[in-house]
């Protein structure tokens, strides 16, 4: 007891701050090896992690203070290829968090983002922010697509762009799955003529009113990548959908997420220097 009241206040708290710092954040950029997704989309990290240039063709990166637009090479073209794709009649695409230089845990916002195969993209295709400077960028929020009256599908927002965009980021090769609010879902369902098999990617999560979530299957050459359940089969648009528009419970705005267990070879990729 003498030792710890001998030890300064500030020097305490330093300690503190220290042990909970997250050293993933702390790591400036991706690891020297092979790009690998390592692990779970929820417990896992990057190697050899590409930059997703911070304008492009058909799309801008918000956000960039918080350094997370590091992927995965498939994921970077994902992005790109829709981003031209978006630039021929669809809009601007505000791209958001990726992931961190070697991934892993990130100290708030996603629980998810840990392997490089993970992008969040908003529903804002306004060009209005090509022009804006990087401060100007980081200080915009994302505007949601529901009422805030009503929690329902605002459609003076909601139009056939975002139905192109959803579609031709369900039909990219290499995404497993896009998370979206379920009245976003809903209106897909209601709204989507024959062509419908682009919806069985298309997923009902908590919140996502304001972006949607693009997620890449494992890819071939990241043995260590643990691929999610496979999507069931069918478009979705069943009771399952039902459950999340009367059913579900509320979920925490900020719930407290335990600290994943990482693979052991996230500890290479966080030591390598």
């Amino acid at each position: 007891m003498y030792v710890l009241r001998s030890i300064p206040l500030m020097l305490v708290l330093f300690l503190v701050r220290h042990a909970l710092a997250n050293p993933w954040a702390e790591v400036s950029a991706p690891s020297n090896g092979l790009s690998r997704a390592i692990g779970e989309t929820s417990a896992g990290c990057q190697s050899g992690a590409i930059t997703l240039p911070s304008e492009g063709k058909g799309y801008v990166v918000m956000h960039l203070e918080r350094h997370r637009y590091f992927g995965q090479p498939e994921l970077i073209e994902a992005i790109q290829t829709l981003g031209e794709r978006a630039a021929h009649g669809i809009g601007l695409l505000h791209v958001g968090d990726l992931a961190l230089p070697r991934g892993g845990p990130m100290p708030s916002g996603h629980r998810s983002h840990q392997t490089g195969l993970d992008a969040d993209i908003w529903f804002d295709l306004s060009p209005s922010l090509h022009a804006r400077t990087d401060k100007l960028r980081s200080n915009v929020q994302a505007p949601s697509l529901l009422s805030s009256a009503t929690k329902e599908l605002d459609y003076r927002l909601w139009s056939d762009r975002h139905v192109q965009l959803l579609k031709a980021a369900a039909r990219l090769p290499a995404v497993d799955r896009i998370f979206v609010n379920a009245q976003i879902k809903r209106e897909l369902c209601d709204t989507v003529g024959r062509d419908r098999a682009w919806l069985r990617k298309i997923r009902p999560w908590y919140h996502h009113d304001d972006h949607f979530h693009l997620r890449l299957a494992c890819p071939s050459d990241s043995p260590a990548c643990v691929r999610q359940e496979a999507v069931p089969e069918g478009d979705g648009c069943d009771a399952s959908l039902d459950w999340w528009l009367h059913q579900q419970p509320a979920k925490p705005a900020h719930p407290a997420a335990p600290t994943p267990v990482l693979p052991v070879a996230c500890r290479e990729v966080l030591e390598e220097e």
